[in-house]
């Protein structure tokens, strides 16, 4: 079998790309090939299998082609300008997450002869606009309030379309935001749900541009490596035509994400967090959903965690060796 992980270099991608070589297989077929695509080069594991680390911008006319070339059996398109930074250069957007998408769904589709991989798009809850309802199901529509949003509803419509033409069998995951995010913050405006939770831990000072009583949705990293791998090998005829799924996720206001932080620490990590509200952020928040009814997603065997208590214990396992640092 062979993969192809597109945003490689990026978080969810390198931890994705570790999976899988630590797995060897994906689906019960052996892995033989990894191809790793980003705009900066990938880390590249040592291992027995084939890995070709590629280094390109996918939304320059002709990319694609040359990345879809050898007929990967599974793509994972994860490659995209976060929120803040789309928001921030409309041109850049649209550029990548629209123009880059399009280019990608494409290539396969001129390929023919039968090519048919599996596609899974990584999408976001940034495709639903408020007004909202307490939980919002799969069903309710797309009226995105940010140009991130809308280039995400648009690559889903477009590979729910292209699936449904038979060019590719696509799934599409809309991903909650992902905490705690190890490493350096990216410009993502969502980056704070993480930070103030990874520099306390990591004996840093913590700004909180938004209030406590804030909601939001939260899966782990591990949980979002979870989510790619069991699309990638899901049976689509359970999927049916409607080819994108709001995955499951824990709501919490950040009053709790901090009263989780208090229960597994304690207090002197608590007090490394300072308060500067950011008119900016907050007008960005406000746009964002609060809940989800993710029963369909669960219907078919996505998992994420049950408690923030939970994905603040998954962050000291996988990124701090299991123990609190002084």
């Amino acid at each position: 079998m062979q993969i192809l992980i597109l945003g490689a270099a990026g978080m969810v991608g390198r931890k994705l790309a570790e999976r899988l070589v630590r797995d060897g297989q994906l689906g019960g077929q052996t892995i033989t090939r990894l191809i790793l695509h980003d705009v900066i080069e990938p880390q590249r594991p040592d291992v027995s299998f084939k890995i070709d680390s590629l280094t390109s911008d996918f939304s320059i006319p002709g990319e694609a082609e040359r990345l879809v070339a050898s007929r990967p059996d599974v793509i994972f398109h994860l490659a995209a300008i976060v929120s803040g930074e789309a928001e921030a250069d409309l041109d850049k957007g649209y550029r990548i997450n629209l123009d880059g998408t399009r280019f990608l769904f494409d290539a396969i589709r001129h390929i023919g002869d039968g090519y048919r991989p599996r596609l899974v798009f990584t999408s976001s809850i940034a495709v639903f606009g408020a007004p909202f309802p307490e939980a919002i199901g799969d069903d309710f529509f797309l009226t995105p309030l940010t140009s991130y949003g809308t280039q995400k509803a648009i690559g889903e419509l477009l590979l729910a379309d292209y699936s449904r033409r038979g060019f590719f069998e696509g799934i599409g995951i809309r991903l909650p935001t992902i905490c705690v995010r190890p490493g350096k913050p990216n410009k993502a405006a969502s980056g704070f749900f993480s930070g103030i939770i990874r520099e306390p831990l990591n004996g840093q000072e913590a700004v909180l541009p938004v209030s406590m009583d804030v909601r939001h949705s939260h899966a782990s990293p591990r949980s979002a490596v979870n989510f790619l791998v069991h699309a990638a090998t899901l049976d689509v005829s359970l999927v049916g035509p409607r080819r994108n799924l709001t995955m499951p996720s824990v709501s919490v206001t950040v009053a709790e994400q901090i009263e989780a932080l208090r229960r597994i620490a304690g207090e002197r990590y608590v007090a490394r967090i300072r308060q500067e509200l950011d008119p900016e952020i907050i007008r960005f928040v406000e746009g964002w959903p609060r809940r989800f009814d993710a029963r369909r997603a669960e219907s078919l065997g996505f998992r994420a965690e049950s408690s923030f208590d939970e994905i603040i214990s998954i962050y000291i396992e996988d990124e701090l060796g299991g123990e609190l640092p002084g």
